[in-house]
C-alpha cells in the first residue's frame, strides 16, 4: 500500500500474484517459492532494472528506451521494448507489469524488493534516533545495512539511467552507515565503527561526516595519532583536489582530537526547511501524489512536475515536501524561479535568494554575483541530503544551472513544460481536476451546506472554471467573502467569457496576471496560433482538422504550429499514443477566454462545455 498526501492511499494488489523477492543492492537477481527465475538477455534485465529502480511509479518509454540503448536506439526500438515488456511479465505476471498512458509501472510490495525494506528500515531508524531511542535506532539501521550485498547492478553500468540508479543507492547506503555509525559511537561501540567504516572512509575520501565519525571512531578506540595524521591527509586532498578547507563537522572533530578529550559524534544541525506552509484546503491528487513521492523517494535525478498555468503543480510540490521530512533530513528548501505574476524572475534576484539560503542572514559584502552563486550553491548541494524544490522552471537553461550535481540530493522541478531538455529525469504530468475533486476543494473553501444545497450551481461553478485548482480556489475565496452571494448567480457571472477573468481574482491573486505572463511569453508565430484558434466559440477539445480549419491551414503546418503550442504548456495534447488525425487537443477554456480578450476580436456568442 502506498500513501498518499491526503491520508487515503493506493493499494498495490498483491491477490492472485506469485510471491517474488527481487534484488537490486546487489547483482540483479529475483526469486520465486521455486528458487531463481531467469531474467533474459542483458537488454530485458536492463528493463527490469530501470523498472524496479523506480518501483509503483510510471516510467516513461523514453527513459525504458534511454536505459537499454542509452543516446543510439535502433528505429526498432519501441518495438523491442515491447518484446522485453512482454517477456518480462511472463516471468513475473502480466499483473504485476503494466502498462500506463506514457509508459510502464512494476508494481511491488516493500518485502518483495530489498531496496524498499532498505529505506522502511532507515527511515524507521532515523525516526528512533530523533526520539533518542539509540539503541532500537543501531538496531533498525543494522538490520537495513545488511540487506547491502556489494555495489549495485555492476553488470548493467552501460547506461546514464542505470548508472543514476546505482549511484542514488549507494549514496543512500553511506548516508545510512554514517547514521548508524554515529548511533554507535553514542553507544560505546567505537571499536565496531572503525572495523566498519575504515574501508569506506578510504574509497570516500571527501565524503565529510563519514570522515568525521571515522576519526572520531579512531580516536574512541584510543587511536587518537592515527586520527590526527587522517586528519592532516585528508586537509592536503580537500584543498587540493577542489580548493576547499575542512568543513564545520571536520574542524569540530579536529578540536575534540587536539583537547584529547571524551569526544562525541558531531552534533548534526538540524536541516533547514525554508518552505512556505502546507495548506489545510488540499483535495484530490491521490495518485499524482503517491506517484511523487515514490519518485522523489527513489530519484536518481530531477522529478518534473509538469502542468499548465493554475493546475496546481506549486501546492502539490509544497505539500510534497512538507511529507518528506524523514527522507531529507539536511533541508527541504523552495526556490522560486517566477514571482507572483507567473513572470520568470531575473538571474540577480534568484542569485540573492540563493545567497541567503547559503549563508542565512549574515550581511552579503556585494551583490550576489549571478553565475558564481549558482555554482556556489551546487557545491553545496554536492553533499548534503537535501530536497530542492525549484518552482515555476521556466527553461532547461535555468534547470541546470540550479540542479544538484549528483550525490544524495534530490530535486523536484515545477515547470508548465516536461522541460524534455533535461533528458533522464521521472516525469509527471498533472491536468486539470475531476468535477469531484474540484467539488471537493470547493466545499472545503465556502462550506460544505453551500454546495450541497445547490449542487447543480457548484459544479457549473467549477466548470466555467476549467477545473483549474488556482481558479476553483479564487473563486471559493470569493464567495467565502461574499457569504451573501447565491452560487447561481456566481456562475451566471462565470459564464460570460467578458467577466470570468475578473471574477477569478481576490485581494491582489488574480488569474489574469499568469495568464498575461504565459502570453508574453510566447513568440509571434505561437500569438497568432492561439489568436486564431480563440476566435472559435470555445469547445474544450478540438481534433487536427477543425484546426486546420481555424488556422487557415493544410494539415502538415496546422500540425506543427499546434505543437508548438503543446511545447510551450499552452495546448494539452492525449495522455496516450495516438495519429495525430485521431487526437484530440484541449485548449483550456479560461486560457481561450484570456486570449481572445488579449488578441482584441470579438466577443464569443458561445461557451460548451466539453
Amino acid at each position: 500500500m502506498v500513501a498518499g498526501l491526503n491520508g487515503r492511499s493506493v493499494t498495490v494488489s498483491t491477490a492472485e500474484r506469485r510471491r517474488l523477492r527481487f534484488r537490486l543492492l546487489g547483482q540483479l537477481a529475483a526469486e520465486g517459492d521455486d528458487g531463481p527465475l531467469a531474467l533474459g538477455s542483458l537488454k530485458q534485465r536492463s528493463v527490469l532494472a530501470a523498472l524496479l529502480g523506480h518501483p509503483n511509479a510510471l516510467l516513461s518509454t523514453d527513459l525504458l528506451t534511454e536505459a537499454v540503448w542509452e543516446d543510439e536506439p535502433p528505429r526498432s526500438a519501441r518495438k523491442n521494448l515491447q518484446v522485453y515488456v512482454s517477456g518480462l511479465r511472463g516471468t513475473l505476471g502480466g499483473e504485476r507489469l503494466v502498462h500506463r498512458p506514457g509508459g510502464y509501472e512494476l508494481r511491488v510490495a516493500e518485502q518483495e524488493l530489498d531496496s524498499l525494506r532498505f529505506e522502511g528500515l532507515v527511515r524507521s531508524g532515523r525516526e528512533a534516533a530523533a526520539r533518542q531511542e539509540d539503541a532500537a535506532a543501531a538496531r533498525l539501521l543494522g538490520e537495513a545495512l545488511r540487506l547491502w550485498e556489494g555495489p549495485p547492478l555492476p553488470e548493467l553500468r552501460h547506461s546514464s539511467v542505470l548508472r543514476g540508479v546505482a549511484e542514488r543507492l549507494t549514496g543512500r547506503y553511506l548516508a545510512a552507515v554514517e547514521d548508524w555509525a554515529e548511533v554507535a559511537l553514542r553507544l560505546g561501540r567505537a571499536a565496531q565503527v572503525t572495523n566498519t567504516l575504515t574501508e569506506l572512509a578510504e574509497r570516500h575520501p571527501l565524503r565529510e561526516r563519514l570522515q568525521a565519525v571515522h576519526l572520531l571512531a579512531l580516536h574512541r578506540s584510543g587511536r587518537r595519532a592515527e586520527a590526527l595524521a587522517a586528519f592532516s591527509a585528508l586537509r592536503r586532498q580537500l584543498s587540493r583536489e577542489l580548493g576547499l578547507s575542512p568543513g564545520p563537522e571536520l574542524e569540530a572533530c579536529h578540536r575534540e582530537l587536539l583537547a584529547d578529550g571524551v569526544a562525541q559524534p558531531p552534533a548534526r544541525r538540524p536541516g533547514r526547511t525554508v518552505l512556505p506552509p502546507d495548506t489545510t484546503a488540499f483535495t484530490g491528487r491521490v495518485r499524482e501524489s503517491a506517484e511523487l513521492l515514490g519518485a522523489l523517494r527513489r530519484a536518481d535525478g530531477p522529478v518534473v512536475l509538469a502542468g499548465p498555468v493554475g493546475v496546481g503543480k506549486t501546492a502539490l510540490a509544497i505539500r510534497t515536501a512538507h511529507a518528506l521530512r524523514a527522507e531529507f533530513p539536511d533541508g527541504r528548501l523552495l526556490v522560486r524561479l517566477r514571482d507572483a505574476s507567473g513572470r520568470a524572475r531575473s538571474p540577480q534576484d534568484v542569485a540573492a535568494d540563493l545567497a541567503r539560503l547559503l549563508d542565512g542572514d549574515r550581511p552579503q559584502p556585494a551583490a550576489p554575483d549571478p553565475v558564481r552563486t549558482p555554482a556556489r550553491w551546487r557545491d553545496w548541494l554536492a553533499d548534503r541530503r537535501v530536497l530542492v524544490v525549484l518552482d515555476g522552471v521556466p527553461d532547461e537553461r535555468t534547470a541546470r544551472a540550479l540542479l544538484p550535481p549528483g550525490g544524495p540530493a534530490t530535486a523536484l522541478v515545477t515547470g508548465r513544460t516536461p522541460l524534455a531538455g533535461l533528458g533522464a529525469a521521472h516525469r509527471i504530468d498533472l491536468g486539470p481536476f475531476t468535477v469531484p475533486e474540484a467539488l471537493d476543494l470547493l466545499s472545503l473553501l465556502v462550506g460544505a451546506h453551500r454546495v450541497g444545497a445547490a449542487p447543480a450551481a457548484a459544479e457549473r461553478i467549477v466548470t466555467a472554471c476549467g477545473l483549474l485548482p488556482s481558479a476553483v480556489r479564487l473563486a471559493g475565496y470569493k464567495l467565502a467573502a461574499l457569504r451573501h452571494l447565491p452560487l447561481g448567480e456566481f456562475a451566471d457571472r462565470l459564464a460570460d467569457p467578458d467577466r470570468v477573468l475578473d471574477e477569478l481574482a481576490a485581494g491582489d491573486a488574480r488569474l489574469s496576471d499568469r495568464l498575461d505572463a504565459q502570453w508574453d511569453a510566447l513568440d509571434d508565430g505561437q500569438r497568432r496560433t492561439l489568436t486564431r484558434l480563440s476566435r472559435r466559440p470555445w469547445t474544450g477539445a478540438l481534433d487536427l482538422a477543425r484546426a486546420a480549419d481555424a488556422l487557415g491551414l493544410a494539415a502538415g503546418p496546422a500540425l506543427d504550429a499546434l505543437e508548438r503550442l503543446i511545447v510551450a504548456g499552452v495546448l494539452l495534447c492525449p495522455a496516450e499514443e495516438v495519429s495525430a488525425h485521431a487526437a484530440r487537443y484541449t485548449l483550456p477554456r479560461l486560457t481561450h477566454v484570456h486570449a481572445r480578450l488579449r488578441a482584441g476580436s470579438s466577443p464569443d456568442t458561445a461557451c460548451t462545455a466539453p
